[in-house]
């Protein structure tokens, strides 16, 4: 079963299950999006890359109503529940699709995801920071709210097993850790650090991580405003 099979499996029950999958959810999705809302100038535009059911845009909406929304994803069953949740606002989009390789024509002020990106390999990952930092305006940001592992396997291993017995003390039904050991299988998590070095490599400036908690963490990106020439270029 491909990714986005797995996900329309469980559309339905995404958002209902976030809580149990993520001891930290309020402040990885509520209280970090209100430091971001509240560090940088409102945005027009925002494009919600592997939006699902729209989680994350439903907390940048409460501080931007006014900003215009694109949510693309590939899984058909995720996007509709989004299509529900924002039904009869006329500033929200939504398209289907693979944005690892084309995004949606912009131009757009901000983009961000949310456990979306740590499914790709380093390769993949690497070709789209470049390509949003390519399509992003000076000045324009991305924030990725995703899954990480530890700097060294050791810590990623001691990481894993405490969220594992978290899992299975959660309340989560045998049905939905299973779906989530499969889901697992095609994870290919990097490190902050290592998402950061990325995240240069590509032209952002400057890169922090603005939040930590266990295997969560939130990414701050910025375009420079003003492109620096190098001495003989």
């Amino acid at each position: 079963m491909t990714l986005e099979e797995q996900f329309d499996l469980i559309a339905r029950e995404y958002d209902a299950g976030r809580r149990k999958f993520i001891a930290c959810f309020d402040d990885f999705y509520d209280r970090t999006t209100t430091l971001v809302a509240a560090c940088f100038p409102a945005p027009e535009r925002i494009l919600d890359l592997g939006a699902g059911t729209g989680l994350l845009s439903r907390y940048y909406l409460r501080h931007f109503p006014r900003a215009e929304y694109v949510l693309v994803d590939a899984a058909p069953g995720m996007l509709q529940v989004a299509r529900e949740r924002f039904a009869g606002l006329a500033n929200f989009r939504f398209l289907v699709g693979d944005y690892t390789r084309t995004l949606p024509e912009g131009p757009f002020d901000w983009m961000v995801s949310a456990l979306s990106i740590h499914h790709l390999e380093p390769e993949r990952k690497a070709a789209l920071f470049r390509a949003i930092h390519a399509a992003l305006p000076p000045g324009g940001v991305f924030i990725n709210y995703d899954q990480f592992c530890a700097a060294t396997p050791e810590w990623s291993q001691r990481m894993d097993a405490v969220w594992t017995a978290e899992l299975e003390r959660s309340g989560l039904s045998p049905v939905e850790l299973e779906r989530w050991r499969e889901r697992r299988k095609l994870d290919r998590e990097c490190s902050p650090d290592a998402e950061i070095t990325l995240l240069k490599a590509s032209g952002f400036a400057p890169v922090e991580c603005w939040y930590r908690c266990g295997k969560f963490a939130v990414i701050v990106a910025c375009r420079p405003e003003v492109t620096t020439v190098r001495e003989g270029e």
